[in-house]
């Protein structure tokens, strides 16, 4: 893995994004940062609350992920940021001023999604809001060359193989 990169690990709420971030971020001896740390508290208090965030709620949280991203692949380091991206300006938005930007989509279906989030205990992110991930999803498309599409049924170690393989290719 080239030093200075930063990969986004994007998808809906409950596609896998920090467990297979978090083990990319191993296999590689990269950075790991987990976008929804960097929520600010009104964030969180909105989606603890069943309210979906704004393209304006969303806008400082992304500002600081591409800030905290582009810093940290300045300074040579591999940079692995869960963040859901959904929309294609959010993705631009972190795009900007990161050169070294790549995005890993974690592809899934709903049922398979929200049997996940079902699942999750203590986390501010319910069930009731993942139909509005679904409908605020941009799914990414072939012009967006720097974006790898994966699955997220298969084993995290698979999923992760199969990463790194793309990963050189891009």
């Amino acid at each position: 893995m080239e030093k200075g990169k930063l990969i986004i690990v994007m998808g809906v709420s409950g596609s896998g994004k920090s467990v297979k971030g978090e083990a990319l971020a191993k296999q590689l001896n990269a950075h790991f940062i987990d976008g929804d740390d960097l929520h600010p508290q009104s964030n969180i208090d909105k989606m603890a609350a069943g309210i979906p965030l704004t393209d304006e709620d969303r806008y400082g949280w992304l500002k600081s992920i591409a800030k905290i991203g582009h810093k940290d692949s300045e300074n040579g380091n591999v940079c692995i940021i869960a963040c859901s991206a959904l929309k294609r300006k959010y993705r631009d938005m972190l795009r900007e001023d990161n050169p070294n930007i790549c995005f890993v989509f974690l592809s899934g279906d709903y049922k398979l999604i929200a049997k996940r989030v079902e699942a999750r205990a203590h986390h501010f992110m319910h069930l009731d809001m993942l139909k509005s991930q679904f409908e605020t999803l941009e799914v990414p498309t072939p012009d967006e060359t720097d974006v790898i599409t994966v699955g997220t049924a298969a084993q995290v170690a698979e999923i992760v193989k199969e990463v790194e393989a793309k990963l050189l290719k891009i």
